[in-house]
């Protein structure tokens, strides 16, 4: 009788990678983040461009932040209701519509400040839907157990393009040859960076339209469809509130948000403006920093479980170092030394953010992920852009270096206070009920 051969099984990361709906979904999410990148440092540049004022800027950044505030947990709500693809094809049809008229009006020479305001809002409320539904993708893609490798790779994806869209965003504006006849420097390199996400979102539409769903089954109590969309909201409120340990870490969160996210979101284009004023150093800049959190990553995939006892002390070790960082990186004076701060802070935060995610994932049921994640993303991305606002208007009486330091000493009592008077330092990776 011939000997019988045995089949080895699949490594888990091949198997996940077998799965094609996973691979249109991370291809296309790479395409669309790749493009993010462009506008996100195109728009400041070019606001920075038709005023020189810093509240001018910071009123941007809040348009697109109060829009994800108002409405990303309706948005959650919806996600939960409908479907995270439906609601994220439907955003991606949004954006570029918008992203080509910006385009358009920046090339005819006629776009004012105010149009742009205008078109930062509209991206915010888009936003609002599509962040919730890309962040809930995953559960109705892939296998429960599959949850860390996969996002492991997204994520892994998404710095990559927080590392190369900034810098060839920055080198594809500063290179790009400027229009004489328009009142805004670098028009043609700014309008190339928008089309370029405007193609983006073209393309990841139809990526996503390849996907195809599984079947996720419903508690016998499943109400979504019968429920106000507002009802919803507060129950994914409540749930989220109800969990100590995850309301503990929003509320920190949120702090870290409000002090630290959001003034650094203003104080890097004026950090660029400062260094070299050119849009290729704010590439720079946002590239170190996307190539930064890329390392921490990397550096987590191959020592996964390095903790400092437990993931609530790390994280609070982790912020700890990066309030340090923080302090000097106004008083620099070359763009090495603000993109060696900028990696050894980015690889920290990168380090925890695939267990972050991980854990949040394995706190919350699928049908609660929409809503659950919709509060995670409204801490950052709503909250920042409020505070920048705020922060565009204390630059006009407060210098760079001294915003720096402000902003690192306030992570530093932040952490401090979290450490004496919260749970976090508690917190493990155990999947744990509600309370």
């Amino acid at each position: 009788m011939p000997p019988t051969s045995t089949s080895v099984p699949p490594s888990p990361r091949a198997a996940l990678l077998s799965n094609r709906s996973f691979r249109w979904l991370i291809s296309g999410g790479m395409i669309s983040m790749l493009g993010d990148q462009f506008t996100l440092i195109a728009l400041p540049w070019l606001v920075l461009k038709l005023s020189t004022d810093p509240l001018a800027l910071g009123i941007v950044l809040a348009l697109l932040g109060i829009p994800r505030a108002v409405f990303i947990l309706l948005g959650g709500a919806i996600v939960d209701r409908y479907s995270p693809k439906r609601v994220m094809m439907l955003t991606k049809y949004i954006n570029t519509v918008l992203l080509g008229l910006l385009s358009a009006i920046l090339l005819s020479g006629e776009l004012q400040l105010w149009m742009v305001y205008g078109f930062a809002l509209g991206l915010g409320i888009s936003t609002a839907f599509s962040i919730p539904a890309g962040s809930s993708m995953l559960p109705h893609v892939v296998e429960p157990a599959q949850f860390p490798i996969a996002n492991s790779i997204m994520l892994s994806l998404r710095q990559f393009t927080m590392f190369a869209g900034p810098v060839l965003a920055g080198l594809m504006i500063s290179l790009t040859a400027s229009s004489k006849q328009s009142p805004v420097t670098d028009s043609y390199g700014l309008t190339a960076a928008f089309l370029t996400d405007c193609l983006s979102y073209a393309i990841s539409a139809w990526t996503l339209s390849r996907v195809v769903t599984r079947h996720l089954s419903k508690p016998a109590h499943d109400d979504r469809q019968s429920r106000h969309l507002m009802h919803q909201v507060w129950d994914g409120l409540r749930f989220c509130w109800e969990l100590k340990e995850l309301r503990t870490c929003f509320l920190y969160w949120s702090a870290i948000a409000f002090f630290i996210m959001g003034p650094m979101q203003l104080a890097m284009p004026l950090l660029a403006t400062q260094l070299n004023n050119s849009a290729g150093t704010l590439g720079l800049l946002s590239g170190a920093h996307g190539a930064g959190a890329l390392l921490g990553m990397l550096i987590s995939g191959i020592r996964p479980g390095m903790r400092l006892g437990n993931l609530g002390r790390t994280l609070l070790l982790v912020d700890l170092i990066i309030s340090l960082l923080f302090m000097p990186l106004g008083l620099i004076h070359h763009s090495w030394q603000a993109v060696l701060l900028l990696v050894l802070i980015a690889s920290l935060g990168g380090y925890l953010q695939v267990a972050v995610f991980t854990w949040i994932q394995t706190q919350v049921p699928p049908q609660m992920m929409g809503r659950a994640m919709s509060m995670f993303m409204f801490i950052f991305l709503g909250i920042g852009p409020v505070s920048s606002a705020l922060t565009g208007w204390l630059m006009r009486s407060m210098s760079l270096p001294q915003l720096f330091l402000l902003c690192g000493s306030i992570l530093l009592v932040i952490v401090f206070i979290a450490f004496a008077a919260s749970p976090i330092r508690h917190i493990s990776e155990r999947r744990k009920s509600a309370a």
